[in-house]
This record gives C-alpha cells, sequence and structure tokens, in this order.
C-alpha cells in the first residue's frame, strides 16, 4: 500500500499543479472576463507598472498618454511625484512597464503638497498637473513641463485643484479647484474653476493668463443639495471633474458631493447652468443591497432615495449630438469639525423618519407603514446603510425617505439640456452577485463578503469611452469591486452590457490585498486608439491607487497589415476621449440615426463578418470587423490568448488566465489521477502475484 499512497501523492501533485491559476505572461499576472454572449470585446492583459508603493498608499492614480514618445504620465501619490513610464517596451513584447524618471514636488517649481492631476496637451507638446499648497485650504498650483519632465511655467490656480484638461483646440488648460475645507471646518475656501489661456507661448507664460470662475454671483436652483447649512453655495460647490465639448466652448463641470453638473462657457468666462441630478427611487425596477449584515446577497427593492453624486465623466458624441457618462460613485463632507455621514438606525433613533410614500414610486403609506412596523430600520433590512442628514425634513423635523449615497450604477446625459437619456440601473450588482458570488459587493484592500453593501456597493469610480474596430464602447471602473464594466454605446440611450473584465486576484475570504493581488481599486482611465498605440492595437490603460500598479489591457483582435488595408471609414472618426476622460474633438460616427423610442437596436449584419483565423477562437470572430493597422511585423501570436467561453450561463466567458480553477483542465487532472491509480493498482497486482 506504501506504493499506492506514493502513486496518489504523484498524479494529486500533478492535478494540482495543472488546475493552479494559468498565468498569460508573468506571476501574478492574471485576468478575469465575463461576458453574457460570444462576442463580447476581446481584451487581453498585456503589461503592468508597479510603483512599489506600498498597499493603500496612492502610488498611481491619474496617467495620461503621450503618443509622441509612447510614454506614460502617472500621478504618485505615495511619493508626492510623477512617474514617466515607457511604454515602447510593449512593442517587443515586454511585460513589466519601467520608470523612465520620477519628479518629486521639490523639483517641479513650487512650494505644494501634493500632485494630484495629470494631462496632456492635444498637440502632445508639454503637460499639466495640478499641485494643491500646503495647507490645502490656500490657493495651489498648476505646473507646465515638457514631456521630459523639464518645468516650463507654474501659475496659481484656486484651493485644492483636483483635476486638469485641456480644451480638444489647445487654447486653454482648465482646472477644478475642490475648495475642500479644513478638518476643524473654520476655513471653508471657494470652489471654483480656473482657466487657463495657453494659446502663447507656454514658456512665456504668467499669472494674467489664469481667469478664476467661483459661484459668487451665479443664481444657484433650490433643487441643488447643499451639504453645510451654514455655508454659502460659493463655499459649499465643489468642482470634482471637468470635460469639454469638441467645440471647445463649453465645459461642464461635476460637483460631486452637491449632485450636480454645472455648465461653464470659457469664452464668457461663466457659469450659465448648474443642474441637480435628482434622486434615484430604488423603491421600484432598480434594486440594491443596502445591507452587511443580512447574511447573504439580498438585492431587493427599497424605500431609499439615492443621489447620483458622479466623480468621473466623459464627452461622447453620436448621431450629432454630444452626451455626458458619468460613473455615479457617491461621496460625503465627512470632516472632524462637520459630518453629514449617519446609519440610518441612528437617524431613526436620534431624528426620526415619517416616511412619505409621495416621494415613491414604488409603494403605497400603508405599504411603507408596515415596513417600518416589521423592522425597517433594523440592520439587516436599511439600518446599516450610510446616510446623510443634510436633507430636508418635514414640519416636525422627520425625514420622509431614506437617502443614500451614490446610484451604484453610469448614466448617459443629453449635454445640451443636461437631461438623463440612460442609467444603467441595477447591472452593477445583478452582474458581481453572478460574477462574483464570493466576493459580492467586497473592499478594495480587502477580500471580503458583502462588506461594501452598507455604503456605495461597488462604487463606479471612473469612466471613458473608445472607438474599438467599428463600435463605440463606454469602460467603467469600480473602485471597489476592482474590474471594468464594458458596455456597447452603439444606441447611447439604450447601450447594452457588453464584458466585464479584473486583474484582481482574489485569496480567500476576508484575505487582505498584497502586492500578490494584481490590481485593485481602479482610479482612472486612459483609452489609447489604435493610431496612437505603440503595438498599433486599441489599448486601455487602468491606474489603480490601492495596489499602486497601471495594468495595461490589448482591446480587440491584433489585426495585420492586410486587415488594416480592407478598414472602413468607421473606424476613423473615433470620439474617444484621452486622458483624464478628456474628449480629444474628434467626431463620432455612431449610430446612423437617433432612435426616438428609445429602444434598442438591432445589431448591423450588412457588414461582412471576417473569419476567425486559426489562432483566433470561435466566439471571438466578430469583434475583428474593422482591423486597425498594427504597424508592426511581429506575428499574432505575440497577442494570441483571447477569450475563452466557459458555456457557463452563471460566470461569462472567461479569458484563459483566469485567477478561478478551470474546470477543463480539472476534468483532465482528474482523468490523469485515474489513470495513474489504475497503473498503479494493476503494478500492486502483478507484485503480489510474483510473490
Amino acid at each position: 500500500m506504501k506504493n499506492v499512497f506514493k502513486g496518489i501523492l504523484a498524479m494529486t501533485s500533478s492535478v494540482l499543479l495543472l488546475t493552479s491559476p494559468m498565468h498569460a505572461f508573468a506571476a501574478n499576472q492574471e485576468l478575469t472576463y465575463f461576458s453574457e454572449n460570444e462576442n463580447g470585446l476581446a481584451v487581453e492583459l498585456v503589461a503592468r507598472y508597479a510603483s512599489g508603493a506600498e498597499i493603500d498608499d496612492g502610488g498611481t492614480e491619474i496617467v495620461a498618454y503621450d503618443a509622441k514618445n509612447y510614454q506614460a504620465f502617472s500621478v504618485n501619490g505615495a511619493e508626492k511625484a510623477l512617474d514617466i513610464l515607457d511604454l515602447s517596451v510593449l512593442q517587443d513584447n515586454q511585460t513589466t512597464i519601467p520608470l523612465k524618471k520620477r519628479i518629486p514636488l521639490s523639483e517641479i517649481g513650487v512650494e505644494a503638497g501634493d500632485v494630484t492631476s495629470v494631462a496632456i496637451d492635444p498637440e502632445g507638446n508639454y503637460i499639466a498637473i495640478t499641485a494643491p499648497a500646503d495647507p490645502k485650504t490656500e490657493n495651489g498650483y498648476v505646473v507646465f513641463l515638457d514631456t521630459d519632465g523639464n518645468s516650463l511655467a507654474n501659475v496659481e490656480v484656486g484651493a485644492s485643484p483636483d483635476m486638469v484638461t485641456f480644451s480638444p483646440d489647445g487654447s486653454k488648460a482648465l482646472v477644478a479647484n475642490e475648495g475642500e475645507p479644513n478638518d476643524d471646518y473654520t476655513v471653508n475656501p471657494h470652489g471654483s474653476v480656473s482657466i487657463i489661456d495657453v494659446s502663447g507661448d507656454i514658456k512665456q507664460l504668467d499669472q494674467s493668463a489664469v481667469t478664476t470662475v467661483d459661484f459668487s454671483d451665479v443664481t444657484i436652483p433650490d433643487d441643488i443639495r447643499k451639504v453645510h447649512p451654514d455655508s454659502t453655495y460659493a463655499e459649499d460647490l465643489e468642482p470634482e471633474y471637468i470635460i469639454v465639448d469638441h467645440a471647445s466652448q463649453y465645459a461642464y463641470v461635476g460637483i460631486q458631493e452637491d449632485n450636480a453638473i454645472a455648465k461653464l462657457d470659457i469664452n464668457a468666462k461663466q457659469f450659465v447652468q448648474v443642474k441637480s441630478l435628482g434622486y434615484k427611487d430604488f423603491s421600484t425596477n432598480h434594486m440594491l443591497d443596502a445591507s452587511n449584515k443580512d447574511n447573504g446577497i439580498n438585492l431587493q427593492n427599497w424605500p431609499v432615495l439615492s443621489i447620483y453624486q458622479p466623480d468621473g465623466m466623459a464627452m461622447f458624441e453620436a448621431n450629432g449630438k454630444s452626451y455626458i457618462l458619468t460613473a455615479n460613485e457617491g461621496d460625503a463632507q465627512d470632516w472632524d469639525g462637520f459630518s453629514e455621514e449617519e446609519r440610518v438606525k441612528d437617524i431613526a433613533k436620534d431624528i426620526g423618519y415619517e416616511l412619505n410614500a409621495d416621494l415613491y414610486a414604488g409603494y403605497t403609506q400603508q405599504q411603507l407603514d408596515d415596513m417600518v412596523a416589521n423592522g425597517l430600520f433594523e440592520n439587516e433590512q436599511l439600518g446599516r446603510l450610510t446616510s446623510s442628514t443634510s436633507h430636508p425634513t418635514n414640519e416636525n423635523g422627520k425625514y420622509e425617505a431614506v437617502y443614500g449615497y451614490g446610484a451604484r450604477s453610469f448614466s448617459i446625459w443629453d449635454a445640451e439640456s443636461l437631461e438623463q437619456v440612460y442609467d444603467s440601473g441595477d447591472d452593477f450588482e445583478q452582474k458581481m452577485s453572478t460574477f462574483y458570488p464570493d466576493y459580492f459587493n467586497t473592499n478594495n484592500d480587502d477580500d471580503g463578503f458583502d462588506s461594501r453593501s452598507d455604503d456605495k456597493g461597488p462604487e463606479p469610480e471612473s469612466v471613458i469611452s473608445g472607438h474599438v474596430q467599428g463600435k463605440d464602447y463606454g469602460f467603467i471602473g469600480l473602485e471597489r469591486q476592482g474590474g471594468i464594466m464594458v458596455y456597447d454605446l452603439s444606441n447611447p440611450t439604450a447601450p447594452k452590457f457588453d464584458s466585464y473584465f479584473s486583474s484582481r486576484i482574489f485569496h480567500g475570504q476576508d484575505a487582505k490585498v498584497t502586492t500578490e493581488s494584481g490590481d485593485s481599486a481602479p482610479e482612472g482611465l486612459t483609452f489609447i486608439t489604435a493610431e496612437e498605440s505603440p503595438i498599433r492595437q486599441e489599448l486601455l490603460l487602468a491606474a489603480h491607487e490601492v495596489t499602486g500598479t497601471i495594468a495595461v489591457y490589448a482591446l480587440g483582435e491584433a489585426t495585420t497589415d492586410e486587415d488594416s488595408d480592407n478598414d472602413d471609414d468607421q473606424g476613423n472618426d473615433d470620439g474617444q476621449d484621452n486622458d483624464n476622460g478628456q474628449d480629444d474633438g474628434k467626431d463620432d460616427s455612431g449610430d446612423e440615426q437617433e432612435n426616438p423610442d428609445n429602444q434598442q437596436e438591432e445589431p448591423n449584419t450588412d457588414d461582412e463578418q471576417e473569419e476567425p483565423s486559426a489562432e483566433q477562437p470561435e466566439d471571438n470572430k466578430d469583434t475583428n470587423e474593422d482591423g486597425q493597422d498594427s504597424g508592426s511585423d511581429k506575428d499574432e501570436d505575440n497577442r494570441s490568448e483571447k477569450v475563452a467561453s466557459s458555456n457557463n450561463d452563471d460566470e461569462g466567458d472567461r479569458l484563459p488566465d483566469t485567477a478561478t480553477s478551470n474546470w477543463n483542465v480539472m476534468a483532465l487532472g482528474s482523468m490523469l489521477l485515474l489513470a495513474g491509480l489504475v497503473i498503479v493498482y494493476r503494478k500492486r497486482m502483478l507484485q503480489l502475484f510474483h510473490k
């Protein structure tokens, strides 16, 4: 029996080796992919940059791309520096992105406390970075550097500059100055936008080129939420993000905490509109899991009105119309001197609720009263949900609704009217409950289960659009869950879920995120067109704040020069966003006409479909309709691992290099184990026979 045991042990070891996660190109570089159709956008993890920062120290946050030099600029909060990365190594199939240069704050020419954002001008000649002062309540700076990192100029802007972008015509740099208060809430500077005229020689830039606009003289509608009751709107409104239309005429400013978008006339240098984004009603149509103490995945309708509060934004054009994409993360003001954040059960105890059915579409007053009587404000139901005290009360001083942070979705808004034309509803949580039943609503620094349901769920943080081989896609980064949602934007008023991919590696319930966890917490997304890519294939850069890494994803099928020669016109005008969600000014073909009935259009079947090559899986053959010029003589096998279908309705299609068990390999391993047992058993019987 000793030999039998040895045989079993040997074969079991072989099975364990075969069923370990398969690595595409290096240790701990894995990609998990889910799609609900066989023609989902092909995605491959091709490289990674590791900043070396400690976990959750902000080693990478925002990334901009320099197409002229095939390099990227990454904000490194851990080192309070700007990192310059070499992406040209992708041409040689290198999988580790090297650091070319690190520029600390001490070398940028101003006394600053941090580096928060970076953008490259449309011509690719220089970059701008935002640098808040220390203390942050004083005016900050924008520093202009050449693409080698040498200082060109710097100017003073508003307090807490948090994001910078360029107008598509390259004449203006625009800065979102958040104007956050100090921790004691004794100093609360005005939130503002700085408009910097960069149309002249950047080396001659001085303070006269800067105009900072705030909300002091702007008429603010009554429905705009005010967080701090004793502040003015000029103090309370905190610009978070900026995108600019194709004509470089208007900037759209996200004001996250106040749940609004402001429209800025760039040439007139004044705000012309401030629009509330309203509430998302979870009492009907949309569901959410509202508790981390309900012992499972519990998606259902609740009497919750949640504020959208977008973080990342992107501009997108289709059918001659401009649309705004928003990642509806949610955020609260939570300072030592003032905090609006409180759990529902504590509000129920300290202030009280008198829920009003007139505010909900899904309940009668009797149903609401029954829900309250049946423990609505207990931990297992809504008691744990984080809510805000900065909402209206009735004449009795009671709250008439339960309010939540963030919409747990992405939305599309008509840029002209700022009216919503689409919201992804409860898609994100529904799909995560299927894709990650063991890590549903997890956190970004540990592998918990259901741990963020009482806060903002998967927390969509960033969004960008891009044109890949004949289709326009929206990419939404989920800060807590760790991956990227992909939607087909062919019909902007009715996008379709395409796929979800993630290079985060889970290590078991409640395990801490480490350097072995791949990439967690996508903070900034940058789309690179095939024409500007080092490998002549569309790329997505995803900067992950918790792991301090940047993942480089290749999108669509790798193409050849012959494919490129047959490319049709719709691959030329992509209209996608560049760094930081800034639109590059290119026109987007989109659909040929709008769908006035807001119905999903049927896919176009007129174009001839390309047959899959021997290297390409059958289920990806339709994603290669409009191939881009590869610009390289390298064999297509260099990027050969593509989507492999698992034919599992619950788990979707996955790339071969998944972090979960591969059932096909397990089956093979089991057969080998059985064969080994038979051989060992036969050998033992022969030994006994000869004895």
